[in-house]
């Protein structure tokens, strides 16, 4: 079975039917589920998604709890953390060093280097021109947005 990495951005959308995006990024967590791919992520994306989860601008918020209970139940189960190691940040803080980006793209380049390390077959996110600017050339086609079926 081909492995696909999946961004924060696209378990965010999934976790929320009100988010724009949902509908794509359900559909590929539903494919995880099915069995029909595997799915990996960054186990620094855990932390990521309990943020932006609580963070949503949605009524009611979603709590704490709540937050826990959607990594615990929908996303645990079916995708494999990928760890991060020593040379993810020092590869991701030459990206952005070299490319002049500043602030949070650092943590965009330190998914990507953990993708191009999980050897996926795809990398999903909704931040495509951000993550194709980037990544190294040898990822850039492996980056695209979930689609519905």
């Amino acid at each position: 079975m081909e492995a696909f990495f999946f961004d924060t951005s696209v378990l965010v959308s999934a976790s929320e039917r009100s988010h724009p995006q949902y509908e794509p990024a359900w559909a590929a967590v539903q494919r995880v589920k099915g069995g029909q791919e595997k799915g990996l992520i960054c186990a620094h994306s855990i932390a990521e998604i309990f943020a932006s989860v609580t963070r949503l601008p949605v009524h009611p918020r979603i709590q704490p709890d709540q937050a826990a209970r959607i990594i615990h139940e929908n996303i645990l189960p079916y995708f494999t953390p990928v760890p991060l190691v020593h040379e993810d940040y020092l590869g991701a803080l030459d990206i952005v060093g070299a490319g002049g980006w500043s602030g949070a793209k650092i943590y965009d380049a330190l998914l990507l280097h953990c993708a191009g390390r999980s050897k996926a077959r795809r990398i999903y996110t909704f931040n495509l021109r951000d993550f194709r600017n980037l990544a190294p050339a040898r990822l850039r086609a492996l980056i695209h947005a979930p689609e519905l079926p």
